[in-house]
């Protein structure tokens, strides 16, 4: 069975880190769940304006 996370290395200047880090704290978010929070609103602005994006049933 495939794992349904997808591990992903993001390389990122650190001071912009930091503070994205503290963006997160502020939220009640660790970084990772605030990077899945901007990537599903990120998807979703683009959906609205283009439509659903098309995935392979093997992928998910």
């Amino acid at each position: 069975m495939k794992d349904k996370l997808l591990r992903y290395t993001l390389r990122v200047d650190r001071l912009l880190f930091q503070k994205f880090r503290y963006v997160a704290e502020f939220e009640g978010r660790s970084a990772n769940k605030e990077i899945e929070q901007f990537l599903k609103r990120h998807v979703a602005d683009f959906e609205q304006a283009h439509g659903e994006i098309p995935t392979k049933a093997d992928d998910r």
